[in-house]
């Protein structure tokens, strides 16, 4: 930090702190004690309260359990499933070994029993299982009512499409992807609320500052007034300037009401993004301290394809596009399924006995599908998907060349705020200098030119008012970097978030 500059923001202090004291002198918003916030301050109550934080929390955590949702859908999976009783009394057609039906009475009822263990299997698109049941049956209209069981002791199977696309394959690469996207947009738009938060304090600031700087030149010009009315009646000067200095005077005084307005206006806004529900005197404390860092644009490219979340979405939509291909290629084409069980099964009119001496089950079915003719169609949507491909591949390069573009402009624009911020601190130093020595020359009677001082107040002004609107150009393209590349280069270290805490 360069030291002339740290005597620049000194006496800017100094200055600010007397606009101050006219604004709270001035404005009977509240007879309580006023609450300071610094611009740290005013950041992170918006990053833990303001609306834009909450929708962004709240999306994050939305993205959060729908990725859980999907991890659950490849673990084992546990099911008990039970039908006590199923009561079935009707009248069905029976047919005889003559050949004749007759209506037959029946009344059955019958238990079931299963517990089942499943798993997908990811690579492959099947899933394997492992079950086991009982089943009791009572035949309640026979000569003797008759009960029995049927057990399945225990079958493992596997359910397999030979052919087919796999969609949990591609989701397997393509969900994590879109959860760490989520996460890495919280984390933006964390940034963004930062961004936004200090376009509010410095709206607030400058509009602090410029009601001060009203009331300032109000007092200062009914001074300047009341002395050129003695000088007129002296014959010192001009009724042409004393008119001026009255014309002067009622312009501040209009003044002073149009910057309350627009201090009230603005502290609204404030209050409402922030949340703050307390009537006290709000005073708002610009940053003191800017320690400017310069930040290289290869450095901060490569940062931003490494932690943002635009450039994880590059690689996603290529991913999903070639999803598509493999889609197109395996649907409408040449299909099997395989389906196979074993397992170990007995029936017997008791519960123990049903478990004895089991016998086996065998079951293996292979089903087969292929297309005749189809005019074409599933060639036409393999090439509508390759057509896709390079349509994604093309979109995604320009987006790519705009996203690098982007960032060198933003980082070049950091770079300069130092010598910008330097050059406004100094204007504002001169101008008051010049101000001050033009207004008391003219009180003792050296200058006698209004317009000379009316132009230096207009420039003192002007240039107060520049040396914040620099300041605040300073921190939100500070916040945009951070942003654009989710590093934090004062630190040297990927900007990161608390998901736990974000859970709670």
């Amino acid at each position: 930090m360069h030291k002339t500059f740290k005597h620049y923001k000194t006496t800017l202090k100094t200055i600010f702190a007397i606009a101050l004291l006219i604004v709270l002198s001035g404005t009977n918003l509240s007879a309580q004690q006023p609450t300071e916030y610094s611009l740290t301050d005013v950041v992170k109550i918006a990053q833990d309260q303001s609306p834009d934080a909450l929708i962004a929390k709240h999306r994050f955590r939305v993205s959060y359990w729908n990725f859980k949702i999907f991890k659950a859908d490849y673990l084992p999976n546990l099911d008990f499933s039970a039908t006590i009783p199923d009561i079935n009394r009707t009248i069905n057609t029976v047919k005889g070994q003559d050949g004749t039906s007759t209506y037959t009475p029946e009344s059955v009822t019958n238990y079931q029993l299963d517990l089942s263990l499943s798993q997908k299997i990811g690579f492959t698109g099947g899933d394997i299982f492992l079950s086991s049941g009982l089943r009791r049956m009572d035949n309640f209209l026979t000569d003797t009512s008759t009960t029995s069981y049927l057990t399945n002791m225990v079958s493992i199977g596997i359910r397999q499409p030979l052919f087919a696309y796999n969609p949990y394959k591609w989701l397997k690469q393509i969900e994590p992807m879109k959860y760490e996207e989520s996460r890495r947009t919280y984390v933006e738009t964390n940034e963004e609320v930062a961004s936004t938060a200090i376009n509010y304090f410095f709206n607030l600031l400058l509009a602090q500052i410029d009601l001060g700087i009203s009331r300032k030149n109000e007092s200062n010009y009914d001074t300047l007034y009341r002395i050129a009315q003695g000088r007129y009646t002296l014959g010192k000067i001009a009724e042409n300037d004393l008119l001026q200095l009255e014309l002067n005077l009622l312009k501040a005084q209009s003044s002073v009401e149009k910057t309350q307005l627009d201090y009230e206006n603005a502290l609204f806004v404030f209050k409402s993004y922030l949340r703050i529900k307390d009537n006290n005197q709000i005073v708002l404390i610009p940053p003191s301290e800017t320690d400017h860092f310069y930040v290289p644009a290869q450095t901060a490219i490569e940062q931003a394809k490494e932690n943002t979340s635009t450039g994880l979405e590059f690689q996603r939509r290529i991913l999903e596009a070639e999803s598509k291909i493999n889609q197109a290629k395996m649907d409408g084409r040449f299909d099997a399924d395989i389906f196979a069980m074993f397992g170990l099964t007995q029936t017997s009119n008791n519960v123990p006995d049903s478990y004895k001496n089991p016998l086996d089950q065998e079951i293996v079915t292979l089903g087969m599908s292929v297309p005749i003719l189809d005019w074409g169609k599933a060639r036409g949507k393999i090439k509508l998907a390759e057509s896709n491909m390079d349509l994604v591949q093309t979109a995604v390069d320009q987006d790519k060349i705009d996203f690098e573009q982007n960032i060198f402009i933003e980082t070049m624009n950091f770079n300069m705020q130092e010598k910008q911020l330097l050059i406004a601190a100094k204007s504002d130093t001169v101008a008051q200098r010049r101000f001050n020595v033009t207004q008391k020359r003219y009180m003792i009677g050296k200058v006698n030119d209004v317009l000379e001082l009316k132009n230096a107040q207009i420039d003192n002004d002007n240039a107060k008012m520049g040396y914040y609107r620099a300041l605040r150009t300073y921190w939100k393209s500070y916040y945009q970097i951070r942003k654009l590349t989710l590093y934090d280069f004062e630190r040297d270290m990927p900007i990161q978030i608390d998901v736990d805490a974000l859970l709670e």
